[in-house]
């Protein structure tokens, strides 16, 4: 009885294999999706599960192609590929797209947040909400919210204390109108650099620090050049994800 039933269960699968070829070939949609962080961001982590739900539950038909590490460029030039259609979604932090969308502007303001559950009151509700559709005025549409911690100073040689530790110190910031302003208030002096470029820039003294939450300090090693860390915790700008708009 046990051959026979083995038997017919093989039959079955390979019957079942023959139907399946005999279908018509199944078109997949490819999204190309595109961003900055490291491989092993919880980040990216989490965008790779939301391509392997995509897939599942389109039993196959479409399906997210991740490209990480800044691979196709700097985040300002994810954005101007998702607005001219060569990119399909990308995460971005919220200070890159505040040049596209003045709104944006608003998560750069230092200390404005109580706590995370304030935080994420503000980006579950209605505010949160009205920013995300505020994108479309650039041909984008903000699809929701990634938790990019809150951002602290970090040096190559000064601890950081109180804003008089800043001054003459020149700290890297992202390319956002409002970061520069809070460091230059602050007594610093504020520079933008490329995220993939700024381990070269501390190591050779370009900056004297930047901001930035733990684990982003940790999985690009700035430690090994940064030897103090201030949780200050001055913003917490968290990252968007978006996609592209006919």
């Amino acid at each position: 009885m046990r051959n026979y039933t083995r038997q017919a269960c093989s039959l079955l699968l390979v019957g079942l294999a023959l139907l399946a070829g005999c279908k018509p070939q199944q078109e997949v949609t490819t999204l190309r999706l595109a961003h900055a962080l490291d491989q092993e961001h919880v980040v990216h982590k989490a965008m790779v599960l939301m391509a392997e739900r995509l897939e599942h539950y389109s039993n196959g038909s479409m399906r997210i192609e991740i490209y990480s590490g800044g691979q196709l460029g700097n985040e300002r030039e994810l954005v101007e590929l998702l607005q001219i259609g060569s990119l399909a979604m990308t995460k971005v932090s919220a200070s890159s797209v505040e040049s596209f969308v003045p709104q944006m502007r608003v998560f750069s303001v230092p200390y404005i947040f109580n706590d995370n559950a304030h935080l994420w009151r503000v980006l579950n509700g209605k505010t949160g909400t009205e920013l995300l559709m505020a994108l479309q005025s650039a041909r984008l549409r903000g699809l929701g919210y990634y938790d990019a911690g809150s951002r602290s100073f970090y040096s190559t040689n000064t601890e950081i204390h109180t804003p008089a530790d800043l001054r003459g110190k020149k700290f890297r910031v992202l390319a956002s109108q409002t970061a520069v302003r809070m460091v230059e208030e602050l007594g610093g002096a504020a520079t933008p650099v490329d995220w993939g470029e700024l381990y070269t820039a501390l190591q050779q003294g370009v900056v004297d620090g930047a901001e930035n939450n733990p684990p982003s300090f940790y999985l690009s090693r700035h430690y090994e050049l940064s030897k103090y860390y201030t949780l200050d915790e001055h913003t917490s700008v968290p990252d968007v994800l978006i996609v592209s708009l006919p």
